[in-house]
This record gives structure tokens, sequence and C-alpha cells, in this order.
């Protein structure tokens, strides 16, 4: 989502019929994501996803909490023309728009939102870059919202796998800005800016789903 040029091994994509495109990874954690929002996801009627991505997952989510309207988001105009084939006849689904979470005020622009959705950015962009896009977060979301932080993190500054050890090494060799971030440095980051801490949830393959509340006037 960033205005940096993505890691080759990150954000992977190929076409597929007419617009869409399909990342991997986005098919590989799809259920897993739903299930977790089925299960997170406070009050309301208004989502907006960061970083939407090729479109998988949002008419996913769409479809598992359809009391939302969703709004998806993303920087690359192919990938915002990817999310609006997939979400084509699909009524709790906007046209994507384009949105840049890691640079100031966006969270007063896109203000009213109820749940927000990060899905694997955080270990794709650089720490100051972090720092900005979770200010914006609680000034985005109504009393009572949440923000759900889902990825590959180091643990109390620890890689907990060889595979995580191998993806982060890979990530700082193309851009040392870049890499895991810590989950306890996250979480302080979060409540520096204003949300409480609601869950920590375990996901597959060694990510975590970071969750927090803005609190309720």
């Amino acid at each position: 989502m960033s205005g940096r040029v993505p890691p080759k091994t990150a954000s992977i994509a190929t076409p597929a019929e007419g617009a869409k495109l399909v990342a991997p990874a986005a098919s590989r954690n799809v259920q897993a994501l739903c299930a977790l929002l089925d299960q997170v996801a406070p009050s309301g009627a208004r989502a907006l996803e960061l970083a939407s991505g090729t479109g998988q997952h949002i008419v996913a989510f769409a479809a598992q909490l359809p009391r939302f309207q969703w709004q998806p988001s993303e920087i690359d105009a192919v990938r915002r023309a990817s999310i609006d084939a997939y979400a084509s006849g699909v009524d709790n689904v906007a046209p994507a728009v384009a949105l840049d979470a890691t640079t100031p005020d966006w969270g007063a622009q896109h203000g009213g939102q109820d749940l927000i959705v990060l899905v694997n950015l955080l270990h794709l962009i650089s720490t100051p870059e972090t720092e900005r896009l979770i200010s914006q977060i609680a000034p985005a979301l109504n009393p009572g919202g949440r923000v759900v932080l889902y990825g590959p993190f180091l643990r109390s500054g620890d890689l907990i796998s060889d595979g995580d050890k191998v993806f982060h090494t890979s990530l700082v060799e193309q851009d040392p800005e870049i890499g895991y971030k810590d989950d306890f440095d996250v979480m302080d980051l979060l409540q520096g800016a204003g949300l409480d801490m609601a869950e920590v949830i375990e996901m597959p393959a060694n990510n975590l789903a970071l969750v927090a509340e803005k609190p309720s006037i």
C-alpha cells in the first residue's frame, strides 16, 4: 500500500479472468480470516479494509459479515480494478478507493468506521510508516469500533520458526527498512494511539491477529 516498491517475494499476484488477479496467499488464508472476523467484529455497519490487494478477501468478508457495508482501498490502480471485478454485483462492497494509509491524516478523511481490517502489510513497510498508519486508526473509528491487524510478527523480539527467519531475512535484504515488526511494539503503538487491546489471537502459519478497540464515549 505504501509508495515503496513491494519486495519481489511479497504480494505476489497473477492475472486471472478479466481484470481479476489471484494472490496465492489470499487464497490460503481467506477462510481463517473470515472465521476470525466472525469472532471479533463489533456491532455496527461500516467496515474499511486497508490495502485490499486483489479483492479476494473483501468479497469473502462481505459474504461472511453481510451487516457491514465494506469499503475496499488500495494504492495500486491495477489492483483496484481487480477488487472492483471481484466485487461486481456484490451489494455491500463499494468501489475501491485510492488510499495510502502510510500517509498522514487519512483517518479523518475516512472516518465513521466500525471495523478496520489490515492483512499482511506491516512487514512490508517501514517502522515510521507503521507508526503513521496506526496513528490514524482511532480518528477513523467510531467509539466502540475495532481494528484487526493480521500477519507475521516477531514474538518478543524473536522469529519463532525457520520459515519466518527465511522470509524476514529475504525482506530485509531487499529493503533494510522493512521486515517483521515486534508484536509488543505494535501493541504499544495501538495503545499509544488511544486504542485498547481487546484480543491477541494465534492464527495459522505462525501469524497473529492483534485486535484493538476504540473506547466508547
